[in-house]
């Protein structure tokens, strides 16, 4: 949400943002989350990643560089040389603790001092210096979404009490739950 609220503020502007995740994955995610929010405000929102076949990309550089493209979801790929905005004010990096110094300069550097929002759900020490020492501000949402029910975290040990995790996960996947399995 405060991404996509800067997001629009800059298309107001009329530069261009580019949202930079670190998987395939999540970059969908953000893509399919920021995408009814940009249409509904007349906003172009295309994705860049490195499995696109070459027509899509050729595509979806041609509308970014032509400034079509107001809002970009990317991975890695938005970093490559022949990735081009028309002008790039605000840089938007999830997990920025999986980027380098250098991967993030690379991106804002593809505009005229882009505006910078760095985002992550883990504190982790390296943002948490950049907090204290640098030139970072912080903000924190503490709260769940509205209607967002917490996440359950369970830890089953050994095989008698795997068949019945297993059990109680399907059941919860067939009411319409998600769940996640780490090994």
């Amino acid at each position: 949400v405060v991404a996509c609220a800067c997001a629009l503020a800059m298309a107001r502007s009329g530069v261009q943002t580019a949202v930079m995740a670190p998987t395939e994955i999540l970059a969908q995610q953000h893509l399919k989350t920021l995408a009814p929010w940009c249409e509904a405000a007349g906003l172009r929102i295309d994705l860049l990643t490195g499995s696109m076949g070459k027509a899509q990309r050729r595509s979806a550089l041609a509308l970014l560089e032509s400034g079509s493209t107001s809002v970009v979801v990317g991975t890695h790929a938005l970093l490559v040389d022949d990735v081009r905005f028309r002008e790039l004010g605000l840089v938007v990096v999830d997990e920025q603790h999986r980027f380098g110094v250098e991967q993030r300069t690379i991106l804002r550097e593809k505009g005229h001092a882009p505006h910078l929002l760095v985002m992550t759900a883990t504190p982790i020490p390296r943002s948490l210096a950049l907090t204290a020492f640098g030139e970072l501000d912080v903000s924190v949402i503490d709260e769940l979404p509205p209607g967002r029910r917490p996440v359950t975290t369970e830890i089953v040990y050994g095989r008698s009490s795997l068949e019945a995790a297993r059990e109680r996960f399907l059941q919860e996947i067939r009411s319409g739950a998600q769940g996640f399995v780490i090994c």
